[in-house]
């Protein structure tokens, strides 16, 4: 214990020593600690800031919209509007094992809302009690649309935040009434606030229930399609088969609208599951470039304490020749410039980690960007940093120590 603590006393003279060129090296180790911290952060910022926004969307949500279908079966020369329709709902819900939930959405924005203190033009959609498991729609206050509503054809309504913010900007909405174009609805919900910023558009709407919406206010501009629907959201019974049920709706609504149901050019929707996935694989890579570059500065640092390790043998060859003269061994010898070199990566080091960690919490009390979160400190970034850290610091001792120790003690005792 005696000898350690020597050792270690004679190594924190010796980088005292040298200050300026210490405290540089260390600063070289502890930018690339904490750059790869960084970097590696801001990659599971932006990563986490995504799937928070996907998640107001909804689970694994799945849109199919009114598209274009050769106007004769099997030719491609004249395209044809098709428009959903109520039968299609219906047949989705019957036909497609894959689809766990689904429901149609009839909307309008052309409907005249009227409280008892301003009036808008609302945002209105009309959807069946089970659209809020397929689709992220937090209650503030009151409830949801339930199936006796539906069943009953009720006047009654769900408003988003920034609807009731116009409708009733000082006073409850709830259980207060609500005029599109002339009829009374009830409203029996608020919903919370969705998103941030700009993102308003979820906020603003109105749901009624599918068949008040389909009797008091069916669509328009369809033609003469009966039971038209604006579009469907749908959802697989899990993620791995997503593919599966786009593939089943694909089928059914090609049978009903007589068109091939292998031409993808006739079908307009979005697959969430699909975009999602697709930005978490672009994520992965930025991650894995991001933390190829800290590890690249990281490695810099520690090219530099190995450099400064061997200009420090260099010097203080006369002082080992003289220990070793004096009876001290190759393994003390060894262990000092070993010890050295790791003590300096790994004090340099838990500067960088303690600096990344201190920034990213800074960062957290500012407004981040839509979509992204603060940088954060990632477990598996750390592991890497101090797995890093203790071959870089065993590499910048091991080899000038071996060179040290292995002089021999006239040979050292030559050197000016």
């Amino acid at each position: 214990m005696r000898t350690l603590w020597d050792t270690l006393g004679e190594i924190f003279r010796a980088l005292w020593a040298h200050k300026l060129r210490s405290f540089l090296t260390m600063f070289g180790i502890a930018w690339g600690v904490g750059s790869l911290l960084l970097l590696v952060g801001v990659g599971e910022g932006f990563r986490s800031g995504n799937r928070r926004e996907m998640s107001t969307l909804g689970e694994d949500v799945m849109f199919i919209f009114p598209g274009r279908a050769p106007s004769i079966e099997g030719s491609y020369v004249g395209m044809r509007q098709y428009y959903l329709t109520q039968q299609d709902y219906e047949d989705i819900a019957a036909e497609a094992p894959a689809v766990k939930a689904v429901s149609p959405i009839l909307q309008r924005s052309d409907i005249q809302a009227v409280s008892d203190y301003t009036s808008t033009n609302g945002q209105v959609s009309g959807v069946t009690p089970n659209y809020n498991r397929i689709r992220y729609l937090p209650i503030a206050a009151g409830r949801w649309l339930n199936p006796d509503d539906e069943s009953q054809k009720l006047p009654v309504l769900v408003m988003g935040d920034e609807a009731r913010r116009i409708l009733y900007p000082h006073e409850e909405a709830l259980g207060s009434y609500v005029l599109l174009n002339g009829v009374r609805f009830q409203v029996i919900g608020v919903m919370q606030r969705i998103g941030h910023g700009q993102n308003n558009n979820f906020n603003l709407q109105m749901f009624l229930p599918y068949s008040s919406m389909r009797d008091l206010f069916p669509a328009e501009n369809v033609g003469d399609t009966p039971n038209a629907i604006s579009y469907i959201n749908y959802q697989p019974v899990n993620r791995s088969q997503h593919e599966q049920a786009k593939l089943e709706v694909h089928r059914i609504l090609a049978r009903n609208h007589h068109f091939d149901w292998h031409d993808e050019d006739a079908f307009d929707e979005w697959d969430s599951v699909q975009s999602f996935d697709m930005v978490l694989k672009i994520f992965t890579v930025m991650d894995w470039f991001l933390g190829s570059v800290g590890l690249i500065t990281l490695g810099l640092g520690a090219i530099g304490v190995i450099n400064i390790m061997l200009v420090t043998v260099s010097e203080r060859t006369r002082e080992i020749g003289i220990r070793k003269a004096l009876g001290a061994t190759r393994r003390n010898i060894l262990l000092q410039f070993t010890l050295e070199g790791a003590l300096l990566t790994l004090v340099s080091g838990s500067i960088g980690i303690g600096g990344a960690a201190l920034f990213t919490h800074l960062l957290r009390g500012l407004p981040a960007p839509e979509g992204f979160d603060p940088p954060k400190i990632v477990a598996w970034s750390a592991v890497i940093a101090v797995g890093a850290l203790a071959v870089a610091g065993t590499a910048a001792g091991l080899y000038p120590a071996r060179k040290a120790a292995m002089l021999e003690p006239v040979e050292a005792l030559r050197q000016e």
